[in-house]
């Protein structure tokens, strides 16, 4: 997709830095210069001038950033103590022409020289870059430990040493960063939940690489943000309900007509112009009176759905949330499967009933999207040991079943039947509260039905749905934010 960035593995990414040297004609020394620049910009409003800075580098690349961001610094006023982590006596040429401009580097070549962290307000990590691929050994493990004891303020350069780019790294010596300014794009394992500690926030900053090239490599693997905006369509004046589909919701059992309720409220908030909601009879009243804008059909069942209701005339159908597995209700998920012409949106209890009856998972039709959390997709494909062995078991499904899945997590991936990979940057950890699942089917089922592609109505529901909560975190905190927040707060407009 043209709209969204690649996310590039660590051969690319040096394929991508020789390209650019060659067709700007600079030097890698030059290069260096402009990761170090933009890195000091990025981290320049964080400071005081009253902080002592420590910046800890390596004997590579990464070292040589963490020299010039040191001396950039220091042109700026500010109080700041290079180290140079000394693993071998040969440093990389442009680290050693940038070690050499500064005169009081410190050299840590064995544990006994290991300062004391404590004593500076700020650490910047500079010690190992993208490339590294095995574990920290040596006296360069405790001089990590020593950073992450101090309990310091950290800004790792590119990315935390120890962490692997590709892969989930297989060691506890790793820094944990506060934040990491990674350089044109994210690394892929900044993605990963085993990294969480130490990839605690990021961001990038655009060094100059050549965009065209990277966007030319081959990845699977994309980065869903604000260009996703591009593809919404714009609402016309001249237009009516009738011109934003028809959505229809089965969800919700005794107990749980709440999910109902709030995946309704966030269908009606995407823009879709109907909305009819199929429950069991204790939920009529319920979402009569909290939801006054929707039409309410209910089963003849009281506690929950027994029957399936007629599917034609609506543009897109969401099921799941709150919905009940009891066997008359499979018997409907089955059914439903077997007559829609359209894809599906399915979640929560729809799910479970799959996992239950895989059987049915053949009965899908194309490029249905189902909503897990990890835990019931763990359920419908197998447990995982790594999240990239359960990334990989994603694309595998949405491939094997021609669907797509929105894994939800703090970072949601959603697979496409193409096999590519989108990681959502939007949202925050309030979010993760009960209901924002059912808003989220809510929202995707909307966007449908108003004609969107299956894999938009998805890429552009995680990332509204993730935005929406960043706004309503801005209001409530994340302690107190709930689903009803999220909705509150949704706005899918491209400003």
């Amino acid at each position: 997709m043209d709209t969204l960035q690649k996310i590039l593995n660590v051969s690319q990414i040096r394929k991508a830095d020789e390209y650019t040297i060659t067709k700007k004609r600079i030097t890698s020394l030059a290069l260096m210069e402009a990761a170090s620049l933009a890195f000091t910009k990025a981290i320049e409003p964080l400071l005081k001038p009253t902080q002592k800075i420590a910046v800890v580098g390596g004997v590579g690349n990464n070292g040589g950033d963490g020299f010039a961001i040191a001396r950039i610094l220091r042109t700026k006023g500010f109080h700041v103590q290079p180290f140079l982590v000394q693993l071998k006596e040969t440093l990389a040429p442009d680290c050693n022409r940038n070690f050499k401009k500064l005169d009081d580097s410190i050299v840590i070549k064995s544990v006994s020289d290991i300062p004391d962290f404590s004593a500076y307000d700020i650490i910047i990590d500079a010690i190992f870059g993208s490339g590294l691929s095995k574990p920290i050994t040596g006296f360069t493990q405790e001089v990590i430990k020593k950073m992450n004891e101090a309990n310091k303020i950290v800004y790792a350069v590119d990315i935390p040493s120890g962490l692997y780019c590709d892969a989930v790294s297989d060691a506890d010596t790793i820094v944990k960063a506060d934040l990491t300014i990674s350089f044109q794009r994210p690394k892929r394992s900044f993605f990963f939940p085993e990294h969480g500690n130490f990839v605690k926030n990021w961001k990038t900053v655009d060094i100059g690489l050549d965009e065209t090239f990277i966007q030319q490599q081959e990845s699977n693997h994309y980065l869903l943000d604000k260009r996703i905006v591009e593809v919404l369509v714009p609402r016309p004046r001249q237009s009516h309900k009738g011109s934003y589909g028809h959505a229809l919701i089965i969800a919700g059992s005794y107990g749980k007509i709440g999910a109902v309720v709030l995946s309704s409220r966030a269908c009606l908030r995407s823009g879709v112009g109907l909305l009819t909601t199929y429950v069991p009879k204790c939920g009529y009243q319920i979402i009569q009176s909290s939801v006054p804008e929707a039409m309410c059909v209910t089963d003849e069942h009281e506690e929950f759905v027994t029957q399936l209701p007629e599917i034609s005339k609506y543009d897109a159908l969401g099921i799941g949330p709150g919905l009940h597995t009891d066997k008359k209700t499979v018997e409907v998920v089955k059914k439903l499967l077997s007559e829609s012409k359209h894809p599906l949106v399915i979640d929560a209890d729809a799910i479970n009933i799959l996992a239950q009856h895989k059987e049915l998972i053949a009965l899908l039709p194309k490029n249905s999207m189902l909503t897990p959390h990890i835990k019931e997709f763990d359920r419908l494909v197998g447990n995982s040991n790594t999240s990239k062995e359960r990334f990989q078991k994603q694309l595998l499904f949405s491939k094997k079943h021609q669907c797509i899945v929105v894994l939800k997590n703090a970072y949601t991936t959603i697979s496409s039947v193409e096999g590519n990979l989108y990681f959502n940057t939007s949202g925050n950890q309030g979010m993760a509260t009960g209901g924002s699942g059912d808003v989220l089917t809510g929202i995707i089922t909307g966007l449908l039905a108003q004609g969107y592609s299956p894999l938009y109505a998805a890429l552009l529901g995680v990332f509204f749905h993730g935005k929406a909560g960043d706004k309503a975190a801005c209001k409530k905190g994340y302690n107190a934010l709930i689903a009803s927040d999220i909705i509150d707060a949704l706005r899918i407009e491209k400003s």
